[in-house]
């Protein structure tokens, strides 16, 4: 099983946002590479480790079937 074919977990996004949210852990985590790339160049700023934040309570609050339509749909 390859690393694309495993579903990705809210808790754990949540976690990534949480603790590496600064460097974009959770970006790339969810298959977002390029706001991944985007919150590494700007981390010294403290920007991405506020917006990280705000998505770590999002992600805590959503429920997981619109996590999974959202972040475990395949795409062509």
């Amino acid at each position: 099983m390859s690393q694309q074919d495993k579903p990705k977990r809210r808790i754990t996004a949540a976690a990534l946002a949480v603790l590496l949210g600064g460097i974009g852990a959770h970006k790339f985590y969810l298959g977002q590479t390029m706001w991944g790339l985007l919150y590494l160049v700007f981390f010294w700023t403290f920007i991405p480790s506020f917006v990280s934040i705000v998505e770590f309570i999002f992600f805590l609050f959503m429920n997981d079937e619109d996590f999974d339509a959202k972040y475990n749909t395949a795409t062509p």
